[in-house]
Parts: structure tokens; C-alpha cells; sequence
């Protein structure tokens, strides 16, 4: 699944790859998408797609660049080695890039309307993070989707700072985040703009295609509450 353009957005140390691809009518809302664990692989590619087929200009920035920019097959017997990967970033580079993007992306001429930020797993922690750090310079998204974030745990101090509709999701059986931390997450994050949604049965990373991860019920719940979710909140 190929991007319809291959943009990079200048930062500090260089330039951020980044694959745009881009809706039927040539424009619409905006929407950062950020990477799994494993990189950007074809997977999010095919979200990317999809994102753009509902009317999304969407942007993916490839957060492993320093990296070399790896693609990591996606399974539970490479997860160590996406786990290394996501270890070696530099996290507060890696927010600093995705703000970069996503400014990059609001001032792209196909955005009209609004610009939102979305990730799943190593992403939805990276998505949350660069809201906050958007909105606290005065520049908040317009929304937050986050799937199973595996990230935010660790970051509940940024709760404070996201302020924007948020649409969270998680599995019930979730074999990296504990019940009690996702408890945390809606607790902290609970308020009339933030849909938080439970899937009764599925693990960590229920939407990924991987046999080791997809729980096929959960993956196409999810999916339809998401678009139908972004088409009442980004535009």
C-alpha cells in the first residue's frame, strides 16, 4: 500500500520521512497517524489508507528515521527486537518530531478544517504526548485517538494538558497494560469530550493483522466506532 507522496519535514538534527496519502477529493481534515511498535509497516500503511478513504488528509511520520527507519515483522517472536528499537529513541526528539509533523501537516494546502493525532501501541503513547506538548504551546489538536497506547501509563502527568475529544481503546485482556492502569487512564482522562471504550476478550494490539495479536471481533468494533467517531469530531 503506497503513500501518494513521500514529504520530510525539516527538524533540528535533519529531516523527518514521512508518507502522506491523501483522500478521493484532494482535501479534508488533517490526521497525524502515528506508528506501532514495529515501525511503519504495511499494516499502518493500510490504516492510512482507510483513514484516507473516510475524507483524511493523513501523514505518518517514520519515528524510527535515527534508526535507519527498520521495518520489524510483526509477530510476539520479534517483539523483543521492536521493543529494542523503541528503546534506543530518543523520546523527547521523537515528540519533538511529531510536532513538527503535524505542524507540517496543518499548513499543507489538501488540510481544511481540522488537525488530529492518532497511534496504536508505541503510537497511541506518542500521540498522547505530542497533544500535550501541542497543546501547551498553544496549540492543541483538534482530537486524540489512542489504540491500547502502551505509553500512557507512564505519562498521566500529561493528562492535565489533553484537553481535546479523545477516543481511547483497549482490550480487556490486555497482556502488557495492567486493568488497574488502564482504570488509571479513564479515571484521569474522564470528562464529556473522551470516549473510552473496553473490548471484552481482546490483548495488546487486537488490531493488528498479526495472528499472534488480531482479535477479529474487537478489530472491527473498534474500527467502526472510530470512523464513525472522527466523522462527528475532525472536521
Amino acid at each position: 500500500m503506497a503513500p501518494d507522496q513521500q514529504p520530510s519535514v525539516p527538524v533540528e538534527d535533519g529531516a523527518v520521512p514521512t508518507q502522506l496519502f491523501l483522500p478521493p477529493g484532494g482535501s479534508g481534515p488533517g490526521l497525524v497517524l502515528c506508528q506501532e511498535i514495529f515501525g511503519v509497516t504495511d499494516y499502518i500503511r493500510r490504516r492510512a489508507r482507510a483513514l484516507a478513504d473516510l475524507g483524511h488528509v493523513v501523514l505518518v511520520p517514520e519515528s524510527y528515521w535515527r534508526l535507519g527507519s527498520p521495518v520489524i515483522s510483526e509477530g510476539m517472536e520479534r517483539i523483543e527486537e521492536a521493543m529494542g528499537a523503541s528503546s534506543r529513541l530518543d523520546w523527547e526528539r521523537t515528540v519533538a518530531d511529531t510536532v513538527a509533523v503535524t505542524r507540517a501537516l496543518r499548513e499543507r494546502p489538501e488540510v481544511s478544517g481540522g488537525t488530529g493525532i492518532m497511534g496504536f501501541c508505541f503510537g497511541g503513547g506518542l500521540a498522547w504526548a505530542t497533544a500535550a506538548a501541542l497543546t501547551e504551546a498553544g496549540e492543541p489538536p483538534s482530537v486524540l485517538v489512542a489504540y491500547y497506547g502502551s505509553q500512557i501509563p507512564t505519562l498521566l502527568d500529561l493528562a492535565d494538558s489533553i484537553r481535546v475529544p479523545q477516543l481511547h481503546h483497549w482490550g480487556t485482556a490486555d497482556q502488557f497494560i495492567p486493568a488497574e492502569g488502564v482504570a488509571e487512564i479513564e479515571r484521569v482522562t474522564a470528562g464529556p469530550g473522551t470516549t473510552f471504550v473496553r473490548h471484552e476478550g481482546a490483548g495488546h494490539a487486537f488490531d493488528n493483522p498479526s495472528p499472534a495479536f488480531h482479535h477479529p471481533q474487537a478489530s472491527q468494533d473498534a474500527w467502526a466506532s472510530t470512523t464513525r467517531w472522527l466523522a462527528e469530531n475532525l472536521v
